[in-house]
């Protein structure tokens, strides 16, 4: 009786499995016909994010949901494809693509483990559940991972598929494939990294979120060990390699924006260019843009950027704190809190977001972004001192718990409250040989004010525009002695195009009359008005295009004498860049070549040059007399601080409109053009004697004195056509008792002094009856 139950219940078994193997049979085979093909595996393209380098190939901007870069399997390091080998498919070059033995003893495992402690997936089933499946357990998925992996099995080599998976991989920070990852954990490239990295990095896949070191760096090393342990049980590795890697550290590369170089107006205007001409496209190829910026050019511009609009900013003094949060007594999640109402606040730099939490007259205690709690006291309070009194006049501005303060290391790295400043400021600086842009700093922060002031703010040049009508005038005849009537003028609103105007010099004096290298030397308004009128507005109007500007920004009226047009500042370094390169018209360029994700040069740059294929718009002799009357405006003019470079082949032109409002240097020495603006975006007063002297000026200097350190000091020889006399400098003639030389077209030399001055009421008389 018992040998017939025992033989019942063996043909039931049979009778079941046989009927699951058919029922295997069968959805297989209503399942084969389904699976994807896998010709994306075959023509493997993954998404590779646009990344944006500067000159010298440090990255510093990079586009595209991804972070990925594909890195073959033979330049993958062994000890990494071991670390994944072992902690992720001990079996990988054994099986099929389903590992049997691997999934009876990861069942038993989480059987006596009692839970779901291991899984059955082989690399090659993740690589079919990365490319074709969703994440969702069910036993669907799962058979059809099963299938696929056998499909890709027979197609594909193990190393393909393993190169596959190397690439794919999801392994956190938005990091995809392990070269990416590499990079973003240790600020390495694949190559580079050791063994105890590559264990770190092999243990992400199981749970990018919980194994991430950045996030959980003590969970990231259990799993680090664990991967070591394994690669030494399979004889990857020796006992030394195990016992050193274990104790290795390992820091973290914690990613700042930009950390190689900040050139975020750099990189957006590259990624704009990029996708207008290759679309969403542009985002997922690889594509490679390799700009001009130089690290200690881009540097520098930054640096002395913020540096001028911190040091206007604390001339006007603090204003208060940027808000208020409620900050309750008691409050058992505080820190909780305080992070919540901080997170919509961005640092600039180093200079952080804080929340008060008690104050005093002497002491501010406040807390920052990741936990930490400073006290500020003694200098730290000197700028806001005020705001820390029962002062009426600052009412409820006053600084109190709850409130939103900027707090920022000095020299001595003693905390200090500052704050962020309302001006805003750009600065260029470009190759006046072929118009390359070495350094490009569109304003204070791009995380806070996206608006890139070099190319997009359409501002008046002020006096920085002179320069450009004497130019004129040299076409005209004048000469550098010239004498123009620096005197009191009148225009009725027929004259100026829109209302009765009565120029005045900034000093609100007159110098009567004097030579044209004194009139730009010293600014005169008036002196340059009369210039205007002698040439001819619509002469002018039409000659300003030769430098790149457009001319109807420039209305013919007498205004523009003193830069009433609209500029920008990119427009006025090409303008400068003409006086410096003799007299060409270049086309400014940051972006020197793109190239695919493979590394064939797609667009290469192929800039106009200077005395080779740049068109020559005025005479090299113009150019040399403006660039000479321009080095006098350093070196007894409106820039003389600029005389701390200890340099005289600096030249350049400072610029302040009406009220105070923009404020200009433009300045080149020979091999560099560089413009510095600063103003408010809603244009109003930068307060009386704002000059571009005190704020646009100390800019340029502070970039320019990094930018031309080691760089020899520049000689300007006069071209052909040039001649030197001496001059009587009251009257502007020859006189070889003269007590200074002047520079001359050859054709344009002044009569010789003859007449007796005595025998005239003026100087003006007298030129009167010379010419």
């Amino acid at each position: 009786m018992l040998f017939r139950w025992l033989a019942y219940l063996f043909l039931a078994v049979l009778g079941a499995s046989m009927i699951g193997v058919l029922l295997i049979v069968f959805a297989a085979l209503v399942v084969i016909p389904t699976l994807p093909s896998l010709e994306v595996l075959m023509d493997y393209r993954p998404k590779i994010p646009l990344r944006i380098y500067s000159a010298e190939g440090l990255l510093i901007g990079e586009f595209g949901e991804e972070r990925r870069n594909f890195v073959k399997i033979n330049e993958t390091p062994t000890y990494l494809k071991q670390a994944i080998v072992a902690a992720e498919d001990d079996r990988f070059y054994q099986h099929g693509g389903v590992d049997y033995i691997g999934i009876l003893r990861a069942a038993y495992s989480n059987f006596s483990g009692g839970g779901a402690l291991q899984g059955g997936s082989t690399i090659t089933m993740q690589v079919a559940r990365n490319f074709f499946l969703t994440k969702e357990k069910t036993l669907t998925r799962k058979f059809s991972e099963a299938l696929l992996a056998f499909k890709i099995e027979h197609s594909l080599s193990k190393d393909k598929i393993l190169e596959l998976y190397i690439n794919q991989i999801y392994l956190g920070q938005r990091s995809y494939g392990f070269s990416a990852a590499a990079q973003t954990y240790f600020g390495k490239s694949l190559d580079e990294i050791n063994l105890a990295e590559a264990a770190m990095l092999a243990g992400l896949p199981k749970a990018p979120s919980r194994f991430n070191p950045v996030v959980n760096p003590e969970r990231a090393k259990i799993r680090q060990r664990y991967v070591l342990k394994r690669m030494h049980e399979l004889d990857y590795i020796s006992d030394e390699q195990l016992a050193k890697s274990e104790k290795q550290p390992l820091p973290i590369h914690r990613q700042v924006r930009n950390s190689a170089m900040p050139a975020e107006y750099v990189v957006e205007m590259a990624r704009q260019a990029v996708y207008q001409r290759f679309g969403e496209e542009a985002y997922t190829r690889g594509i490679k843009v390799y700009t001009t910026v130089r690290k200690s050019d881009q540097e520098a511009a930054n640096q002395a950027l913020r540096k001028g609009a911190l040091e206007y900013d604390s001339r006007h003094g603090y204003r208060g704190p940027e808000g208020f949060i409620d900050l309750p007594r008691n409050d058992a999640n505080l820190k909780k809190n305080l992070e919540e109402a901080l997170q919509p606040f961005h640092d600039s730099y180093d200079m952080f977001i804080a929340v008060v939490l008690t104050t005093s007259l002497n002491s501010v205690k406040a807390y920052h972004k990741g936990g930490e709690v400073i006290q500020i006291s003694g200098d730290g309070l000197k700028f806001a001192k005020r705001f820390l009194t029962d002062d009426p006049k600052i009412g409820n501005q006053r600084i109190r718990p709850g409130a939103l303060i900027r707090i920022q290391k000095n020299e001595k790295n003693v905390w200090q409250i500052v704050q962020l400043p309302e001006i805003e400021a750009a600065l260029v600086a470009i190759d006046p040989i072929d118009g390359m842009i070495r350094a490009l700093a569109g304003g204070f922060d791009f995380n806070l004010n996206q608006f890139n002031h070099v190319t997009q703010a359409w501002r008046q040049p002020g006096s920085s525009f002179k320069p450009f009508i004497y130019s004129a005038s040299l076409e005209k005849g004048f000469t550098p002695a010239t004498i123009i009537n620096d005197a009191p003028l009148f225009f009725d609103a027929a004259q100026t195009g829109s209302k009765s105007w009565e120029p005045k010099n900034f000093d609100g004096k007159f110098s009567g009359p004097i030579r044209m290298r004194v009139a730009l030397t010293h600014s005169k308004n008036l002196a340059s008005v009369r210039i205007l009128q002698s040439i001819g507005l619509r002469y002018a109007q039409d000659y300003i295009t030769r430098f790149g500007f457009d001319s109807d920004r420039h209305p013919p009226f007498l205004p523009m004498a003193l830069g009433a047009g609209s500029v920008t500042p990119l427009q006025m370094a090409v303008g400068y860049a003409t006086f410096a390169n003799g007299g060409f018209r270049i086309h400014p360029y940051f972006i020197e070549r793109i190239e695919d994700d493979e590394g064939r040069i797609l667009e290469h740059a192929q800039p106009v040059i200077a005395g080779m294929n740049a068109k020559q718009v005025i005479d090299p002799r113009n150019a040399f007399l403006m660039t000479s009357m321009m080095q006098d405006v350093i070196q007894r003019g409106t820039a003389t601080m600029a005389k701390r470079l200890g340099r005289k082949d600096i030249a350049g032109k400072t610029g302040t409109t009406s009220n105070f409002i923009d404020t200009w240097f433009c300045g080149f020495q020979k091999n560099l053009v560089t413009v510095s603006w600063a103003g408010f975006d809603e244009p109003k007063t930068l307060g009386k004697n704002e000059t571009g002297g005190r704020v646009a000026l100390p800019i340029w200097i502070n970039y320019m004195e990094k930018a031309l350190k080691n760089i020899p000091v520049a000689t300007y020889t006069p071209p052909q056509g040039i001649m030197v006399a001496r001059i009587n400098p009251e009257t502007g003639l020859r006189d070889e008792r003269g007590a200074m030389s002047e520079y001359f077209f050859n054709e344009q030399l002044p009569p010789q002094a003859e007449l007796p001055t005595e025998d005239f009421d003026s100087i003006e008389a007298l030129w009167n009856q010379l010419y």
